[in-house]
């Protein structure tokens, strides 16, 4: 069942702290820039660097992203330091994904569909994503592989178990299938909340990538926007004796429900 957040955090009022045009265009063409910087560093060099300067790399490029964006990370509670690790967060949009690489890079499972959007695509490619084939379950098998074989190997893989985005609003059921390498590797799970909100601690839905939305239509509204704050609540890490994945999906969701809910 969905956990709706509470009534004070959907007073969020899109039409206020707009930036000016000519602000919004300086922006896209920093964006465009900072992307094709990306791209061209991942693709000539980080076959050549070793994995902690790809993570530094990383961490690095999505800081200044994120203050293009004039959009500011605010941490809570600590991440996790011990490995084999899975990281388990509620999604709310593309930013998502920047906003935890600023505070510890790690590798992301997303839709394929991603892959093959244009220039992002290949970045994320580049960066170590794991793609899967959604509609396929035979797929599911093949990328749990791999996410096992990426946390045995000292990476930190995040997972989005509800499948899509929505506004922030609320969180969808969590799907237990990504959740298996976390039992097939023995590794620790810590659910992650994410929260994008105004300066007045409202939510701020400008930050969703859900709906009908395209990818423009998104990036055009997020740099509308003067600036909004991201939280992440790294929360405690789940017990370890779990005994399968849909009991570990639903302790992950309950933790990220009741943060979100307060």
């Amino acid at each position: 069942m969905a956990g709706a957040l509470h009534p004070p955090i959907m007073a969020a009022m899109s039409g206020r702290e707009t930036s000016s045009l000519v602000t919004r265009g300086l922006r896209l063409a920093r964006i465009v820039l900072h992307l094709l910087h990306g791209l061209l560093t991942a693709t000539l060099f980080f076959p050549f660097f070793p994995r902690a300067r790809c993570r530094q790399e990383i961490r690095t490029w999505s800081c200044v992203l994120l203050r293009i964006l004039r959009l500011q990370v605010h941490v809570h509670g600590t991440p996790a330091r011990v490995r084999p690790l899975m990281l388990v967060a509620n999604h709310v949009s593309w930013l998502d994904i920047f906003a935890m690489n600023s505070v510890n890079p790690v590798r992301f499972v997303a839709k394929s569909e991603i892959r093959r959007w244009p220039v992002i695509g290949l970045l994320s490619a580049r960066t170590g994503t794991l793609f899967i084939e959604r509609g396929r379950r035979s797929d599911t098998a093949r990328v749990n592989g791999l996410i096992a074989e990426a946390m045995l190997e000292d990476d930190v893989v995040a997972v989005f178990p509800e499948g899509t985005t929505t506004d922030g609003s609320q969180v969808l059921r969590f799907h237990s299938s990504l959740l298996q390498p976390a039992l097939i590797a023995d590794a620790a799970v810590q659910p992650v909340a994410l929260r994008f909100t105004h300066k007045d601690g409202s939510l701020c839905v400008d930050a969703a990538y859900d709906g009908d939305k395209s990818l423009w239509q998104s990036l055009l509204q997020i740099i509308a926007r003067q600036e909004m704050d991201a939280h992440l609540y790294f929360l405690p890490l789940l017990a370890k004796d779990v005994p399968h994945r849909r009991a570990l999906a639903d302790a992950a969701h309950a933790a990220i429900a009741s943060r979100l809910t307060r």
